[in-house]
């Protein structure tokens, strides 16, 4: 079996290419080397081939070829299809900005949406009455929608803001549209400052249920707290997403 090269480099890919110091590459490894090269001569939403002849094409045991295909389908490369394997598209890359989900998947000229999940009113915890600027036990909303792009499912947002700010959400809120537009187009609030962590964790099984992924693929989880221009504090969101769709980024200045 010939083995991938490691002298010419690309700069996008792990060190090494993730070959060990003692040079010896793991036969999954080199399966999954090939595999990236088919996956650069097909379309998104091409198949590959099952198993069993990709198997027969490397010379290779099915489980090698399984192994192969799970840290491809991790790192977003290929999607499962029914049962079948298929060649994956691009990541949607999210700027790290206070803008919309909406504004940032259309910008790759992906078309954004929602599925509403539930939006209910509760007491406010005193542990959330900071962020969303109440005082608790006063009303506030949790907002949870699905994360489309081009229908596919990507994320799962949730959103907790207060009543007394937007009371009318419940009646003329259109729940596939953009939060953040009608906060400035329909209630005149404008957005201030926010505040961003994001770290990897797994879906829990309800979370993995409704985005359509396999409890074990790692998520990204961005926790957002975003004040008005008055400063006030405005809203809070936990975002997860796919982390075999997505990647963030920013622009630093010196």
């Amino acid at each position: 079996m010939d083995y991938p090269n490691t002298h010419h480099q690309d700069p996008g890919a792990p060190v090494r290419s993730g070959i060990p110091e003692h040079g010896r590459i793991p036969k999954y490894y080199a399966v999954k080397a090939r595999l990236a090269e088919l996956l650069g001569e097909l379309a998104e939403g091409e198949p590959l081939p099952t198993e069993r002849d990709l198997a027969v094409r490397y010379e290779v045991a099915r489980d090698t070829v399984r192994q192969a295909l799970r840290e491809l389908l991790l790192e977003g490369r290929v999607r499962r299809q029914g049962r079948g394997t298929v060649a994956a598209g691009p990541k949607l890359e999210q700027p790290l900005a206070l803008a919309s989900y909406t504004e940032g998947v259309r910008r790759q000229g992906r078309r954004p949406g929602r599925n509403l999940i539930g939006l209910e009113r509760f007491p406010c915890p005193t542990a959330l009455a900071p962020d969303v600027g109440v005082r608790p036990g006063a009303p506030v909303w949790h907002l949870e929608r699905v994360l489309l792009a081009d229908d596919e499912r990507v994320g799962l947002e949730s959103c907790y803001v207060a009543v007394e700010r937007v009371p009318r959400l419940d009646v003329d809120f259109a729940p596939d549209s953009s939060f953040y537009a009608y906060l400035g187009d329909e209630v005149g609030i404008g957005l201030g400052k926010a505040g961003e962590r994001i770290e990897t964790v797994l879906a829990t099984p309800r979370e993995a249920l409704l985005i359509g992924t396999p409890p074990a693929l790692p998520m990204l989880l961005l926790h957002r707290w975003t004040r008005d221009v008055t400063g006030r504090p405005l809203e809070r969101v936990r975002t997860l997403f796919r982390g075999d769709r997505f990647s963030f980024s920013t622009q630093l200045g010196g």
